[in-house]
């Protein structure tokens, strides 16, 4: 039940109304009398652990999913949306945080794809579709070309382009989901900036992030999700970060980062001299038994294209690497999963899940050796190693032989960290290991990988959260323009500190 609104408020009419919204899949109780209001002119954070219930009620609201009990009130008129098509009629639209879109076509097709402008004779009108999305981007802070195509663009202007398409059809409701996790500070500040005008215009935003500091800069009003319910609501200014997390996880999370001391031993991983023609220079470093080593640094700065030319997918143009004192060379991702490393990467949609795929087959991939006998697999040793890492990342999933892809981001993300874990590596790369994931799942994966540490494995852990840096590594390398500028360690470190090695300020006078 949703706490009381303050009285300034309290007087608004709700624009959404859900009341006792349910909805169950084979085994998956996804919602349970869930009740919601959103109000025009404000956002309402939708906040909750990755497996919460958020997804499927954005599926709900969008059409793509029918509820099996309850009502959806929209303007004070009962509304039902049988498909998608029905929720953008009545003015329901959202944007993603992987919305779908098309490499060959251009920035004005995929923002106008399936309502383009038409002329009188029922052909598209290029031009007033160009215009159209000219204004549209215009509108959003996006200097973008409305005939460039989409295959040009980086990842934060393609994040753009999917929020022109959103806001191409008059809408009165948008859900942004996760919107911010693909774009750099400027990007961020340029889209509240957007979301306030939004509001002025009387929209109402569903706005779904795992980010506190989101919620509590652009929210007005929040509503936490638990185990497919909304345990708790109200004001955002009357609430506070600790109230949050109780209500997510129910019980108190006063480590959010529980790392542990680990008994720090030999090199393992020598670095010297790597270089790539465009992206790195000079790189050298050693990674010891059982350390978790950071490595930080601003969008550009080259970490992610460092740890993919150690897992060879791409290949260094110089520089020599020694694994447990011996020379070694790495020119493909076999190779380097032969010599013990393995890397979790930051796109697991795209590079580290197989959809379609379930999600036992996708954990021992890597590992059929260890599950075969004689050039036969063995289903039941497979679903052993799955289980067994599955249940030490506290996974959630009704069976292991569901589709990954109907996992939530966070639990993908366990099953491509216990994917690689289950070949039992001497090195473990994970690239942002918990981007997109809730604070409940990051605690899980902190705590694992401390006791990897433990175990004596060795972790290079890349990410561009400054609390996960502090909090979680033993040392900390700190990256700019493709080289490293520092090598800091724990003790004493602070994020002024790394913000600074970051940007090249030096230490005020």
């Amino acid at each position: 039940m949703l706490h009381a609104p303050s009285t300034s408020i309290r007087a608004k009419t709700p624009l959404l109304t859900l009341s006792g919204i349910s909805k169950g899949f084979p085994g998956v109780r996804a919602l349970a009398g869930v009740a919601l209001e959103i109000f025009p002119g404000e956002v309402t954070a939708l906040i909750g652990e990755n497996g919460a219930g958020k997804s499927t009620l954005v599926k709900i609201l969008t059409g793509i999913y029918q509820p099996d009990a309850g009502t959806i009130r929209l303007g004070g008129a009962e509304v039902s949306f049988r498909a998608a098509h029905d929720a953008a009629a009545a003015g329901i639209t959202a944007i993603h945080q992987e919305t779908v879109l098309f490499d060959e076509l251009s920035v004005a097709e995929n923002i106008f794809l399936g309502h383009a402008p038409r002329s009188r004779f029922g052909l598209i009108d290029w031009p007033a579709m160009r215009r159209n999305a000219a204004a549209l981007l215009d509108r959003i802070g996006a200097r973008i070309a409305p005939e460039t195509r989409l295959r040009d663009l980086g990842l934060a202007s393609r994040h753009l382009v999917a929020i022109a398409r959103a806001l191409s059809v008059e809408a009165r409701i948008v859900i942004m989901d996760e919107p911010t996790a693909s774009l750099s500070h400027k990007e961020i500040a340029e889209l509240y900036e957007l979301i306030e005008r939004l509001k002025a215009e009387g929209k109402a935003i569903l706005f779904i992030s795992h980010k506190f500091e989101e919620i509590f800069r652009i929210s007005d009003r929040y509503c936490v999700f638990r185990d497919g319910e909304c345990v708790g609501g109200g004001m955002t200014a009357e609430t506070d970060h600790n109230e949050l997390v109780r209500l997510m996880v129910g019980r108190s999370v006063d480590q959010i980062f529980p790392k542990t001391a680990a008994e720090i031993g030999a090199p393992v991983l020598s670095v010297s001299g790597y270089s790539h023609p465009t992206e790195f220079e000079d790189i050298g470093f050693e990674l010891r038994r059982g350390e978790i080593l950071g490595f930080y640094g601003l969008i550009g700065a080259g970490r992610s294209e460092i740890m993919q030319a150690l897992f060879g997918i791409t290949r260094a143009s110089s520089g020599t690497l020694r694994i447990d004192g011996k020379a070694a060379r790495i020119r493909t991702p076999a190779e380097a999963i032969a010599q013990g490393i393995v890397y979790v990467p930051e796109e697991r949609g795209q590079q580290g899940t197989i959809a379609g795929l379930p999600i036992f087959q996708n954990i021992t991939l890597p590992s059929l050796a260890k599950t075969s006998r004689a050039g036969f697999i063995r289903l039941a040793e497979e679903f052993a190693l799955a289980r067994e890492y599955t249940a030490r990342l506290n996974l959630r999933a009704a069976a292991l032989d569901r589709d990954v892809g109907t996992l939530s981001g966070g639990n993908q993300q366990k099953v491509v960290i216990a994917k690689w874990l289950a070949t039992r590596p001497k090195i473990i790369i994970l690239d942002e290991p918990t981007k997109g994931v809730d604070i409940g799942s990051k605690a899980a994966i902190h705590a694992f990988m401390s006791e990897l540490a433990a175990r004596g494995l060795s972790i290079i852990m890349v990410s561009s959260e400054i609390p996960e840096i502090l909090g979680m590594s033993d040392r900390v390398i700190v990256m700019r323009e493709g080289r490293i500028v520092a090598s800091l360690p724990r003790e004493g470190l602070g994020a002024e500190m790394l913000v600074r090695a970051a940007a090249g300020i030096r230490e005020a006078a």
